[in-house]
């Protein structure tokens, strides 16, 4: 069954240097279009993969609070229209600080809309200016205040460490600005320099300024020492809240189950089927026009694929694989499909068996990626 959808708004007002999500500039774009589009591709991608409801819905991209209030007053209408959301729980909007108005906050809210994901990455206004992001501090504090005022209580924020010239002092001094907004979920990320980005055309030419691995690592502990002080659990590697305030809709990924993903360059788990959209926004739109669904790639995923994804993703969960869970859903145990790389990860003391249960130590959060690739094409 199907629980989950996850809508991409590619449009921003301004490109940060470490993005490499499917993105463009907003100025000149056929964004009603684009909404109309993806209105079609809702419609029929449910008469194709139909589900009686859904749990979770998500909005990132890009930047969703980039359309202007009628525009999101419009694809709000369209996904209330074409997507079956009495049941959903959560439902998420990823917003900009800087363009997150009491206006659009209201559209949200009375759209249904309760959770709101902002993408702070740091407090400190050098950095954000290095980072090529817009926005100011005090315009978290303001869209927390107003976002709060309206009647969201389901606030999240991103931070992001080890960016160029970061100290640890100053990563210090993010987390406890972070900690003073009083929300329920925090998410924090080490900057990742993907190719086609600015970050990796500087630092290709030597001009790019990282903080090293060593701090990095350093960053981390901190991080996870200090959302333990201040009440929050580390539900994921780099995922932390309140009691009750976890992602439900990244735990769908994470727990390898079906979702939708509507939007030029989303991708989709459904049936068996993972799949991705057309990225170009007019070809992307063109296929729609022809009433034709947008796919660039459609792989159907193999049982050993399905096992291999259900361990390096449910490893990112704290709380592990359930080795009777993975059992039941395979007809396999897997302690004894991947006997050789559990037992090579259980001597580098990087994870724990231990009550029926398969998780990371704290060693292997901080080397996770290491994990996760020692059960790539094992099968």
């Amino acid at each position: 069954m199907i629980k989950a959808a996850y809508l991409h708004i590619p449009f921003c007002e301004h490109i940060c240097h470490y993005c490499d999500f499917n993105k463009v500039y907003l100025k000149g774009q056929p964004v009603n279009e684009y909404i109309e589009a993806i209105g079609r591709e809702m419609e029929l991608t449910l008469s194709e993969f139909p589900t009686r409801s859904l749990d979770t819905i998500f909005v990132g991209g890009g930047t969703p609070t980039s359309l202007n209030e009628q525009q999101l007053y419009q694809f709000c209408e369209s996904i209330n229209k074409n997507l079956p959301k009495s049941d959903t729980h959560e439902y998420t909007f990823e917003a900009n600080p800087g363009d997150l108005s009491k206006e659009k906050l209201q559209i949200l809210k009375d759209a249904g809309v309760n959770r709101i994901s902002l993408g702070v990455q740091t407090f400190n206004e050098e950095l954000l200016k290095k980072i090529g992001r817009v926005h100011k501090a005090k315009d978290v504090y303001q869209s927390v205040e107003n976002a709060k005022r309206i009647g969201f209580e389901n606030i999240s924020i991103d931070l992001i460490f080890s960016l160029p010239t970061q100290t640890v002092q100053d990563f210090k001094d993010s987390l406890t600005e972070a900690f003073s907004l009083d929300i329920p979920h925090y998410s924090a990320y080490s900057l990742i320099i993907e190719p086609k980005t600015v970050f990796y055309n500087l630092l290709k030419k030597g001009k790019l300024p990282t903080p090293g691995e060593d701090v990095e690592a350093n960053m981390y502990e901190i991080l996870m020492e200090e959302m333990e002080k201040n009440g929050f659990n580390q539900y994921e590697i780099s995922n932390f809240s309140k009691a009750g305030f976890e992602s439900k809709h990244n735990l769908t990924y994470w727990n390898n189950e079906y979702y939708y993903g509507f939007g030029a360059g989303a991708h989709s788990y459904v049936n068996g089927r993972r799949r991705s959209n057309i990225g170009p926004l007019k070809r992307y739109m063109e296929q729609l026009n022809q009433h034709v669904l947008p796919i660039l790639e459609d792989h159907p995923v193999s049982k050993e694929e399905q096992m291999e994804e259900e361990m390096f993703l449910g490893l990112r969960k704290t709380k592990g694989i359930s080795i009777p869970h993975f059992t039941e859903k395979f007809d396999t145990n897997p302690m004894e499909i991947f006997a050789a790389e559990l037992e090579d990860l259980t001597n580098k003391k990087w994870i724990e068996v231990n009550n029926d249960t398969i998780y990371l130590t704290k060693k292997g959060r901080l080397l996770g990626n290491e994990v996760f690739q020692a059960f790539l094409g094992v099968i």
